[in-house]
């Protein structure tokens, strides 16, 4: 659950709303809420990316516990 964490971690160290979010990466915004309360907790590889991209950070960085 360290993505969870670390997603809303960096969302929130970016001063960005799971809504504007969710615009930038392309990502629907029920996806993004998913992910960070953990109901989804093996997100795709290519969404963890968009989400990196858009959060400043490397994938790694989201993994890390």
């Amino acid at each position: 659950m360290h993505i969870a964490r670390n997603i809303k971690k960096y969302r929130q160290k970016a001063g960005m709303s799971q809504d504007k979010l969710s615009k930038l990466a392309g990502i629907n915004l029920h996806t993004i809420a998913k992910i960070e309360s953990g109901a989804t907790p093996d997100p795709r590889v290519l969404t963890v990316k968009k989400i990196a991209d858009e959060l400043g950070c490397t994938i790694d960085e989201l993994l890390m516990a």
